[in-house]
């Protein structure tokens, strides 16, 4: 993919959806990502692809009708029984009169996104709006609905496409887990907080697959104040080799910036340098990347990360840091203006309770999930 095509999905329709103000999970962050990469020069009107909402039909491929019928009537103001069993109504899951739109276009978007990939018309598509990777099939759960990342990954495998679906958010995609837990032709990985700290509370590395997809499920609990270059290392040590011996025809990534330090809800320390690394790694293997959005919590970060991103994706080069008078090293523009972070310090101790912790994680990947895949 020397020269990328690109596609930035976003609509005016989309831009206009928002979750209850006193809720977390801010549709801003993503109209924020466009308005950002408009200033910088970073997007036009060529890579904009304007999505339209997944039909009733495309998301019964996932959720089940029951489902559906209990988001539409809440949307309208009819939260029944049946809806609160299904995890309506709670502080994560509210119901808000965009509810059943939102999760629609956000799905639509991450379908558009696969099927301009399956038409050979684009390398990557960024849909900053999805990654609502928690939702079940009959259950909504940690603001998710609609989970667009199973709909995109079951477009891709439908067309006989070998999907590798990573996700790195903070939170363990446990929606997408389930989904695929007994297949093999979508291949999921997830690096995120532990679920021994961290909501939905599990994603262990001896959650592997069963059956057809036993092997093909692998999880990577990070402790709680992982930094860069440990969360580097543990990447570096999993993914790459099984990438390679799966040889998937696409990648779908959750991109999540809820992992970056400073975020509210969670407990890492991570900067978004490291996910520049992550994106030019996994461009390397040489096949389209369908990329979504997630979590995010802390809303500057989470832009200046996608942003980030999506220039990276551009295949931007970028220059770190410039030697000032006397030799002292100052931050570049990027960080006076806004899309790298500063570098953050790692103390001993965070070496003393990461470290250990990750590389446990990492040697249980090793030996319960590296065999089956004929990897030492």
């Amino acid at each position: 993919m020397s020269q990328r095509r690109l596609a930035f999905l976003y609509s005016p329709a989309l831009a206009d959806l928002n979750y209850p103000p006193e809720c977390p999970f801010n549709t801003r962050r993503a109209v924020r990502t466009r308005e950002r990469l408009l200033s910088f020069g970073l997007l036009d009107g060529r890579d904009e692809v304007a999505p339209l909402p997944a039909t009733r039909a495309a998301i019964e491929q996932f959720h089940t009708a029951q489902y559906l019928d209990e988001l539409e009537r809440a949307t309208a103001g009819d939260l029944r029984v049946e809806g609160l069993e299904m995890g309506l109504g709670t502080p994560e899951t509210p119901v808000f009169r965009d509810l059943w739109l939102y999760a629609a276009a956000a799905a639509g978007a991450s379908l558009t996104a696969a099927d301009l990939i399956l038409a050979g018309k684009v390398d990557i598509a960024f849909n900053p709006w999805g990654g609502l990777h928690h939702a079940l099939p009959e259950r909504a759960s940690g603001f998710c609905y609609v989970n667009d990342v199973v709909l995109a990954c079951q477009r891709l495998a439908g067309q006989a496409k070998r999907v590798l679906c990573l996700d790195v958010d903070a939170h363990h995609g446990d929606g997408t887990q389930a989904a695929f837990y007994h297949r093999h032709d979508v291949f999921t990985i997830s690096l995120h907080e532990s679920g021994k700290t961290l909501f939905p509370w599990g994603g262990f590395e001896d959650e592997i697959g069963e059956g057809p997809g036993r092997g093909y499920n692998v999880n990577v609990s990070l402790p709680a104040e992982t930094y860069d270059d440990a969360y580097w290392w543990a990447f570096r040590e999993v993914v790459p080799p099984l990438v390679t011996a799966y040889h998937p025809d696409v990648i779908v990534l959750e991109l999540g910036m809820d992992a970056l330090a400073g975020d509210p809800l969670t407990h890492l320390r991570l900067t978004n340098n490291v996910f520049v690394d992550v994106l030019r790694r996994l461009q390397a293997f040489g096949v389209p990347l369908l990329v979504t959005g997630g979590g995010g919590y802390h809303i500057e970060n989470t832009v200046r990360g996608w942003a980030l991103a999506w220039k990276t994706l551009n295949g931007e080069e970028e220059h770190d840091l410039s030697i000032g008078m006397g030799g002292e090293m100052l931050g570049t523009s990027e960080w006076a203006g806004g899309l790298r972070d500063h570098c953050l310090p790692v103390t001993d101790a965070q070496r003393r309770t990461v470290l250990p912790a990750l590389e446990a994680a990492v040697r249980r990947v090793h030996e319960l999930v590296f065999p089956l895949h004929g990897l030492t």
